[in-house]
C-alpha cells in the first residue's frame, strides 16, 4: 500500500504533479461534480493510506494572490453540506516551511464556473476559494487521512473566464503545485490516524 494517493481533475494538473518525481500515485478525474462522482468508486478503492485532492482554484478573498496555495480547513458543496478536514494547519506548516505561501480555508465547490456576483456570494458565506471538484471527490477518503491543496490561478479583481488560457499563470501555478508534492508526502506520513473525513 503506498503512504499517498493525489488526486487531480487536470492533465496539467497530474504532469505538475508526476514534475515533482515523487513516490506518490497519481490519478486524474476530469473536471467537475459529474466526473468526479463517477471516479469515487476506483479512488475509494485505491491503496493509499492518504488521499489529497491537488489542483487549481480561484480566489474569493481578495488578499489572495496568483500562486498562493489554499488548504481546506473545510468543504462546502453547493447544498450548505460542510466537510472538515483534520490537520490542515499541520499542511500549511510543511508547506511554509518548503517555502511557498499557503493558508488555511474554506474552499466552496460548484458545480459550474464561478464569475461576476457569484464570487460575492460565497465569499460572504465565508470561504475564501472555490473549486469545481473536492466536495465530490472527499467521500473517496473516507477512513483515511484527506487534505485538499488548490493553488489560486484567478482573483476577484483578475478574473479570467477561461484559466488555462492564461499561459502565465498556469505555468506558475504548476510550479508551485510541484513543489507541494513533497510537504504532501511528509503530511501524509505524520497524519494521525484521527485525522479523517467527516461531515459525510
Amino acid at each position: 500500500m503506498s503512504e499517498l494517493l493525489v488526486v487531480t481533475p487536470l492533465s496539467l494538473e497530474r504532469l505538475a504533479v508526476r514534475a515533482a518525481r515523487r513516490p506518490v500515485q497519481v490519478v486524474r478525474t476530469g473536471m467537475g461534480p459529474g466526473r468526479s462522482e463517477q471516479a469515487l468508486e476506483r479512488l475509494t478503492a485505491a491503496p493509499a493510506r492518504a488521499l489529497a485532492v491537488v489542483g487549481f482554484c480561484g480566489a474569493l478573498d481578495d488578499t489572495l494572490r496568483p500562486g498562493e496555495l489554499v488548504v481546506a480547513g473545510e468543504l462546502r458543496d453547493p447544498e450548505g453540506g460542510v466537510i472538515a478536514c483534520p490537520g490542515a494547519e499541520a499542511l500549511v506548516d510543511q508547506l511554509v516551511l518548503a517555502g511557498l505561501r499557503a493558508r488555511v480555508g474554506t474552499i466552496a465547490s460548484a458545480r459550474r464556473l464561478v464569475v461576476g456576483d457569484a464570487r460575492g456570494r460565497l465569499a460572504a458565506a465565508g470561504a475564501i476559494a472555490v473549486d469545481m471538484e473536492s466536495a465530490w471527490l472527499a467521500p473517496a477518503a473516507v477512513g483515511r487521512p484527506f487534505a485538499v491543496v488548490r493553488v489560486v490561478v484567478d482573483t476577484p479583481d483578475r478574473e479570467v473566464h477561461r484559466p488555462l488560457a492564461t499561459v502565465n499563470g498556469v505555468l506558475r501555478a504548476c510550479a508551485v503545485l510541484r513543489r507541494a508534492v513533497r510537504p504532501l508526502e511528509v503530511w501524509a506520513r505524520t497524519a494521525c490516524s484521527g485525522a479523517t473525513v467527516e461531515g459525510i
